[in-house]
């Protein structure tokens, strides 16, 4: 299980196990906190008038939970599953997921070099989080590129097995944005200048840009970057260039959004 501070601090979201429900309230354990429990209020649970509190929460579920308060003294911790909505409730159950496999992937490492997984905390762990937030977040960064573990102070060792354990078992994510351009141009030599201006639109750094014939005049254009912002970088500079380099030759260009189609 991938390692947490004592308690959890206010307005964090921490995933529960349900314990106990009365009617007014129900007892969790935070998963993530060995040994620490919580007390959702009724009023707590859901928005609005809770008739029956196990219309929205029964023994045995799983719930992610927001922390409204901690009293480590008494080892008491107030939570909310009302202020939790559903893009939350996603986001910190794929998050707990990608540390899970992050504390697999670190084992596999540390047995690589012969070491124990409290050694590997020990000798990386607690920099990589230190640097990269979570362990998931630095096999991310490893994959995307080896050299960010360069500067950090970890013997190299450990930085081979790192990189070789993140290219294996990290696939980067990505976005995929499309659309369809049409192209022609009304000179003799046509085919080359079409080839030329479509040559011009594949090139841009941190993307790739696939360029596909669907018939003449028309060609499907597909960008495919690690976010929306540069995938849209992307995709207008391949069009610009297809765009600019058509016209010399006195041809035109024009560009449709897959949405628009």
């Amino acid at each position: 299980m991938p390692r947490k501070v004592e308690f959890p601090e206010v307005s964090d979201l921490v995933i529960c196990s349900v314990k106990n429900v009365k009617n007014f309230g129900a007892f969790v354990t935070l998963d993530e906190f060995e040994g620490k429990e919580g007390f959702i209020h009724v009023r707590d649970v859901a928005t609005g008038w809770v008739k029956y509190i196990r219309d929205h929460v029964r023994e045995g579920q799983k719930v992610v939970c927001k922390v409204l308060g901690v009293d480590q003294e008494r080892g008491h911790i107030d939570l909310s599953l009302k202020q939790v909505n559903d893009h939350q409730r996603r986001e910190k159950i794929q998050e707990r997921k990608n540390e899970n496999k992050a504390e697999k992937l670190l084992e596999i490492v540390s047995a690589k070099l012969g070491k124990t997984i409290d050694e590997a905390y020990d000798e990386v762990g607690e920099t990589l989080i230190s640097e990269f937030g979570t362990v998931y977040g630095s096999f991310e960064a490893t994959a995307a590129d080896p050299s960010v573990l360069e500067d950090l102070g970890i013997a190299k060792d450990w930085i081979t097995a790192l990189v070789e354990i993140s290219n294996e078992n990290i696939q980067l994510p990505s976005v995929t944005i499309d659309g369809t351009l049409e192209i022609s141009t009304p000179a003799p030599d046509g085919v080359d200048h079409l080839r030329t201006a479509l040559m011009s639109g594949l090139q841009f750094d941190g993307a790739e840009i696939d360029i596909l014939y669907l018939g003449a005049p028309k060609y499907k254009v597909t960008v495919t970057a690690e976010d929306y912002k540069l995938a849209e970088s992307a995709l207008k500079h391949s069009i610009d260039s297809i765009s600019s380099e058509i016209e010399k030759s006195g041809g035109t260009a024009s560009f449709k959004r897959k949405e628009e189609l």
